[in-house]
This record gives structure tokens, sequence and C-alpha cells, in this order.
């Protein structure tokens, strides 16, 4: 773990919620439908034991649409919390995204800079964990992640399925070696 006052910022490491953390079972809201990628449960907690906060930085245009609401969506996220305190497992932090321009519930149907590609979800997430930009990355499936995160200035990761515990050993293993050039 990073002492705060020896100046170094943490890592973070941020992950898109469907698909890349949960299987995507469309707009989302029942914790029943809750069920982990392969490999996401341990990857979290992998992440937790080397010091990385964790964040999620979902789009949830379900909201705008009518879908779902704020509130379901929070009570979602908590049992996600639940049942990765359960196994040892801690998700910092929850950001996402409410609008669309499509949507159909005045207060959330507009075009913003939180939603993803835009960086404006991550830039959230620094604020709440100011973090090292060189040891920090996100994952997720789809281009418009690895566009958020890039428009940042961290790197980003497509996971196209299979184990997310080993695309974050691949990442981790990069990103050692990337920050390791030129030391002694």
């Amino acid at each position: 773990m990073n002492n705060p006052d020896d100046g170094q910022l943490p890592p973070v490491a941020i992950f898109d919620r469907d698909d890349t953390l949960l299987v995507d079972r469309h707009y989302m809201c029942d914790p029943a439908d809750i069920e982990w990628v392969s490999g996401a449960i341990e990857a979290i907690s992998l992440l937790n034991k080397k010091g990385y906060k964790v964040c999620v930085a979902t789009n949830q245009s379900g909201i705008a649409r009518g879908y779902f609401t704020e509130k379901q969506m929070y009570a979602f996220h908590e049992a996600m919390r639940s049942q990765l305190a359960a196994e040892g497992a801690v998700i910092d932090g929850f950001f996402h995204c409410p609008h669309h321009p499509g949507g159909t519930v005045a207060e959330f149907t507009r075009t913003c800079d939180c939603r993803k590609p835009l960086p404006g979800l991550i830039g959230q997430i620094d604020r709440a964990f100011p973090m090292d930009r060189q040891r920090s990355f996100l994952v997720g499936d789809k281009p418009r992640d690895i566009q958020a995160a890039e428009a940042f200035g961290i790197p980003g990761h497509l996971f196209e399925g299979g184990s997310l515990l080993d695309r974050v050993l691949e990442i981790l293993d990069t990103l050692q070696n990337v920050n390791s050039v030129g030391l002694p």
C-alpha cells in the first residue's frame, strides 16, 4: 500500500460493468441478475491486494430510458458489493452516467461529458481517488471504453471474454514491463 505521506498516488483499476465484470443481461437492475464474468471476483481481489483502488465506470442509459431508476441501480451496486465482500474483495467506487440524448426521462435526457466514449466518468473517479496515471488502467468490452480511457490519459484494455483474471494478469505484466524500462 502507498503511504499518503510519501507523495505517491495509488493506482486505480477501472472496469466497465456489463460484459466486463458481469454477464450482460441488458438493462440490469434486479440483483437476481448478477452473474460475475469468469475470474472477475478474483481479479478484483488481486488488485485490492496489490494496493489498487478498484472502480466501476458504467453507462446506464436504462435510467434515461425509464427502464429503471437510479435508486434501483444503487441497490444493484450494493448487492454487487455484498457479494464481493463475502469473497473478501472490494470495489471502492461506482461511477455511472444516467444520461442519454434519446431518453424518455426528462432530467436525464441530454448529451453530457460523462457518457463514454467521453472521459467525464474517469475524471470523476480521479477527483474521488486521485490516481497515478502511469500505473492506472481501464478494462472494458467496447471501443468506447478504450476511447474514454485514452482521452483521459490512461491505458484502456479491451476484454473480449474468457477469464477476467487472466486479462488483468496480462495487463499488470505489461504495466510492470513498461514502468521498469530505463530502471537499473
